[in-house]
């Protein structure tokens, strides 16, 4: 059976991961209605900070930003990639906000003019691929609740070297597992990254 409450707190753990996949509880009805394509088993490859991967996430800002013009209303790099000195996989997660996600006809055709396929459909989220699936760009509707969340998360460690490592650490461990598929290793790390967007918040209060 489905459970949302699950299924919301693991879609963050995943998307920080960053590849968005459904849960693993979720019947294959659910499986097919989220993603495009269905599962994957991936290699989970945890690489050293590549200081390039800033200049590469411009690039695709850049493209994002002619291809849909005003439609555009944000583009921020997250994921351990948007983080200096954070080992991660080498996937360049990019927010990109618009005024309705759900809009699919005035924004798909064309993100995939130039480049970018469809991987996910949830209510509330869109995540659209390179072919090479080496860049994720995630879609939220202005005013998304999760923005917040992944922004938080993104500045938190961004700012603070000891929870840096703590993610970093926890990442390697995991990574070091044999999984079944990305959405396992990326749920185990739900408690870590909770944890430190509550640690955020909690700065700011």
């Amino acid at each position: 059976m489905f459970h949302w409450r699950h299924h919301q707190q693991s879609t963050l753990a995943i998307e920080l991961d960053l590849l968005p996949l459904v849960m693993a509880m979720m019947d294959e009805r659910d499986h097919g209605d989220v993603l495009i394509g269905g599962i994957e088993k991936v290699e989970i490859r945890i690489v050293d900070y590549d200081a390039t991967w800033a200049s590469q996430f411009q690039e695709h800002a850049t493209r994002i930003r002619a291809a849909l013009g005003d439609m555009t209303l944000r583009i921020e790099h997250i994921g351990s990639t948007s983080v200096p000195g954070l080992p991660s996989k080498p996937i360049i997660d990019i927010i990109l906000v618009v005024a309705n996600c759900a809009d699919e006809d005035a924004y798909l055709r064309l993100l995939e003019a130039v480049g970018y396929q469809l991987r996910v459909r949830e209510t509330e989220h869109r995540m659209l691929r390179t072919l090479s699936r080496d860049v994720h760009i995630h879609v939220y509707s202005s005013g998304s609740s999760e923005i917040e969340r992944l922004l938080a998360f993104r500045d938190r460690l961004r700012q603070d070297a000891s929870e840096r490592e703590l993610y970093a650490q926890t990442k390697r461990e995991l990574a070091a597992r044999d999984w079944p598929d990305m959405n396992a290793y990326a749920d185990a790390k739900t408690q870590v990254i909770e944890g430190i967007i509550a640690r955020s918040r909690a700065a700011k209060a």
